[in-house]
């Protein structure tokens, strides 16, 4: 097996939080549960995807709050927030808030780009604003000036009987070093390294070789020098890597057959460049913890990184989440070099 330059310092996951349109707490509590969970098997973090009109954690900030009162000591993440959806100044607010009562454990993932969709939806959204709102890089930066403790208002002091702030309050001082862009193409990854962020690189990336073409473990190894060469702390820059990674060790036949089912119905996807953006997708990695050791130390991209967040599949049943995550910690984690955290 070849040796790894960066053995595996932080160990995460991430999950979706799926629910019944009709039962809608008993998936948010399901959720809440897989964190607690991840915390007690020694995970270093859980994040959380998000999604819009779905039957998915529409509010992830909202759900590791609570979250943040029934766990100890791991970190809390979103990936991603799609900014689109987001006003920079409440979003900050709320980031700071959850991170107080964290006590300092939250990890924001943000991403940007017009919300999924959006002729569907802006006129709920943006009724009288759509067509001026800036969906660019612009909006991650007033996000990050926002919670870094730039000014929010030209006034501060009192008035009458009220106090006014000038910045985002609560001000949480340590949350600006744990914001994150989650990207796929080379020039996201230049802009988080430039706007010093952590970089998000997850199971999607842009086909952007002179051919269109390339190997998705090359083009995300592009993706993560580049970050790094855009970024102060170059070699040092936090990046963490979000495949979709099934161990089977413990594993019942029943469970091995769906995992093996699901992964071969996406393969296809992953054999070329998808869709007009040109998606290329990496294939779900479904094996015992030896072997999905052997196959993520030979793979390019996770060489290069110390952080990892692998994604589980968003259908899977709670049972198959706790043999998974069990597997993650006490097999795979350490065949790469992890030890459990506090």
């Amino acid at each position: 097996m070849p040796s790894t330059p960066r053995p595996l310092r932080k160990l995460g996951f991430l999950t979706i939080g799926l629910f019944d349109e009709a039962d809608p707490r008993r998936g948010h509590e399901t959720t809440l549960e897989i964190i607690e969970l991840g915390e007690r098997l020694g995970f270093d973090s859980a994040w959380l995807r998000h999604r819009h009109l779905q039957y998915g954690i529409s509010s992830p900030v909202a759900v590791l709050a609570a979250a943040s009162q029934r766990t100890s000591w791991i970190e809390l993440g979103t990936a991603v927030i799609p900014l689109g959806w987001e006003n920079p100044l409440r979003l900050a607010e709320d980031l700071a808030t959850v991170d107080v009562l964290s006590g300092g454990r939250l990890n924001p993932g943000v991403s940007v780009g017009p919300p999924m969709h959006f002729d569907r939806v802006k006129e709920a959204l943006y009724p009288d604003t759509a067509d001026a709102e800036d969906f660019g890089y612009g909006r991650a930066r007033r996000l990050l000036d926002l919670v870094r403790g730039e000014p929010a208002s030209g006034f501060s002091g009192t008035e009458g009987f009220e106090v006014f702030s000038d910045r985002v309050q609560p001000h949480s001082p340590g949350l600006g070093s744990r914001l994150w862009y989650g990207g796929g193409s080379l020039g996201s990854a230049r802009w988080a390294g430039e706007n010093n962020m952590n970089f998000l690189t997850s199971s999607v990336v842009k086909a952007e070789g002179p051919d269109g073409e390339g190997d998705f473990a090359d083009l995300q190894l592009a993706l993560v020098r580049a970050f790094r060469a855009a970024h102060p702390d170059r070699e040092a820059a936090r990046v963490s890597q979000g495949l979709v990674v099934i161990p089977t060790d413990s594993a019942t036949p029943e469970q091995r057959a769906k995992y093996e089912e699901f992964a071969a119905r996406r393969l296809p996807r992953t054999t070329s460049p998808q869709g007009p953006a040109r998606l290329l997708f990496a294939p779900d990695l479904v094996g015992t913890s030896a072997e999905l050791a052997e196959r993520l130390h030979a793979h390019a991209a996770f060489r290069e990184i110390d952080e990892v967040a692998f994604a589980l599949p968003f259908t899977f049943a709670p049972e198959d989440y706790v043999q998974i995550l069990t597997d993650m910690a006490t097999h795979l984690g350490p065949a790469l070099g992890w030890k459990p955290g506090a």
